[in-house]
């Protein structure tokens, strides 16, 4: 098939698949003298497995990762699921603290409705990181 059919088939783009090839995630065919590239259909279940890889978080460097492993390497594949598990938790862990620093300077702020008081988002982030 074509770049462009396989492009449509994976559910991704042209400039994707060009991409996937110049990183190495992707093989790119030969091209003959006179004709287009031939990609073979299974080339649509290792673009389809990197686009579900991503989805899930993982780096297009542990995508390589995860993709050098055969099915028999599940506790290496486990190890690099673990790690980004880890990372998850603590981006959830921050996310939680800043959305709990942002009520509090929202709610701060509406009690300073009228205006006429200082704005105490504008002023947290105004000070410097000593405060």
């Amino acid at each position: 098939m074509t770049i462009g059919n396989l492009a449509k088939a994976a559910g991704v783009n042209v400039e994707t698949i060009r991409y996937y090839q110049r990183i190495g995630l992707v093989d790119e065919p030969y091209k003959p003298p006179q004709g287009y590239r031939r990609y073979p259909a299974s080339i649509i279940d290792r673009i389809q497995f990197i686009k579900r890889a991503q989805d899930l978080g993982f780096t297009l460097n542990e995508i390589t990762d995860l993709l050098s492993l055969n099915d028999g390497n599940c506790e290496e594949a486990r190890t690099i699921a673990e790690h980004k598990l880890e990372g998850i938790h603590r981006r959830i862990e921050d996310l939680t603290a800043m959305q709990s620093e942002l009520t509090r300077l929202v709610k701060a702020c509406r009690r300073n409705a009228d205006g006429r008081g200082h704005c105490a988002i504008i002023q947290t982030l105004t000070r410097s990181n000593g405060r």
